[in-house]
């Protein structure tokens, strides 16, 4: 799936190099610059992130109804004060419906993290800080990293994993960075507004480790690598 939004992002940059081309030979005259074309750069990126299956459909779709909105504002279709009203509330019910219509996976992960939750997993919290934590020879089971407005580094390329290892993450404003071990798969599931996740692992059927994240990111971002 990553490699069709390539293909798509592919048509684009060849669509938008043949259109300057014809109007420099002056066969065409598209006016790329029409009244509200900086739209444009919330909207095809939203479009083609749909079809991304590395991060939340929910982000995306919310930034194509903020995009679509606002270019239909400044074509004057309707006020543009509408949008402004209507941008926060619409946020919120996207993310609710995202909530509500959660993946088979979500839920299997969600019941692995309810009933890790009472075990106790280690809460890494960084609020206008940060937090570096290395688990060098350490038993690790998962933990909660929570970053707001900062950031948390997480180093587990030695520690000592179970066959299943839970973490969550929630990025608000902040930035966390996870590095994994070479031999563990990575399975992760996020709901990203105006953030999103870099995973660069390249899962392996001969790994028998799985690190499964399900994270949260509003204006931040998870790096895993």
């Amino acid at each position: 799936m990553r490699s069709l939004s390539k293909i798509l992002w592919g048509f684009v940059l060849i669509g938008i190099g043949i259109i300057i081309g014809l109007n420099s030979l002056e066969i065409t005259n598209i006016n790329l610059f029409f009244n509200g074309w900086w739209t444009l750069f919330i909207i095809v990126p939203c479009l083609i992130g749909l079809f991304d299956n590395e991060n939340s459909k929910t982000g995306n779709v919310i930034g194509l109804l903020i995009g679509i909105a606002l270019l239909c504002g400044t074509r004057n279709i309707f006020p543009i004060e509408w949008i402004a009203k209507l941008i926060f509330p619409t946020i919120l019910i996207f993310i609710g419906l995202s909530f509500i219509f959660k993946s088979k996976f979500e839920k299997n992960i969600s019941d692995k993290f309810k009933k890790e939750t009472k075990n106790g997993l280690e809460n890494i919290i960084a609020t206008f800080s940060e937090q570096k934590v290395n688990k060098e020879k350490e038993h690790f089971k998962g933990a909660n990293l929570d970053a707001v407005f900062g950031g948390v580094t997480l180093d587990l390329r030695d520690a000592d994993l179970e066959e299943e290892t839970l973490i969550e993450a929630n990025s608000i404003f902040g930035g966390i960075t996870i590095i994994v071990p070479k031999d563990v798969n990575v399975k992760v599931k996020s709901t990203s507004i105006f953030g999103g996740v870099s995973n660069k692992i390249k899962n392996k059927e001969d790994n028998k480790k799985v690190i499964y994240i399900s994270c949260v990111c509003l204006f931040g971002g998870l790096d895993i690598k």
